[in-house]
């Protein structure tokens, strides 16, 4: 069962739950709003890890020993944030929660792509 839902500013909520999940916290990280507009936001400081571009590691067919390197980095992450025991409970022992994982990467794809189309076309028609 999850706890209770977070009751304070949202931005909050994302900083404290990446300062759990992080070895080393953004000194930058923190929350804000514009009230004007009734809209939460997070900051935090863009870094240049100079891994290079996603075409640079395409090209190189590296992207599949970076998507890997990501996810052991995100587990992780995830596993510092709870307790292993509960996480694997969770999960169970099933294919079960990778279809999951699966099916929710995929409408999240698809959704991204819908996102970057009506970008795109409002980049070249910027009247509409």
């Amino acid at each position: 069962m999850l706890g209770p839902k977070f009751g304070g500013h949202p931005g909050q909520r994302v900083v404290e739950g990446q300062r759990t999940m992080q070895a080393a916290s953004d000194v930058f990280l923190g929350w804000t709003e514009d009230a004007a507009a009734a809209r939460h936001f997070y900051v935090r400081q863009l870094k240049n890890r100079r891994l290079g571009s996603i075409s640079e590691l395409v090209e190189e067919n590296a992207l599949v020993q970076y998507a890997q390197l990501c996810g052991r980095t995100l587990a992780r992450a995830h596993a510092r944030s709870a307790d292993p025991a509960v996480l694997a409970g969770y999960m169970g022992k099933s294919g079960a929660f990778d279809d999951a994982l699966a099916s929710f990467a995929m409408a999240y794809a698809t959704r991204t792509q819908s996102d970057y189309d009506k970008l795109a076309k409002a980049k070249r028609d910027p009247k509409k």
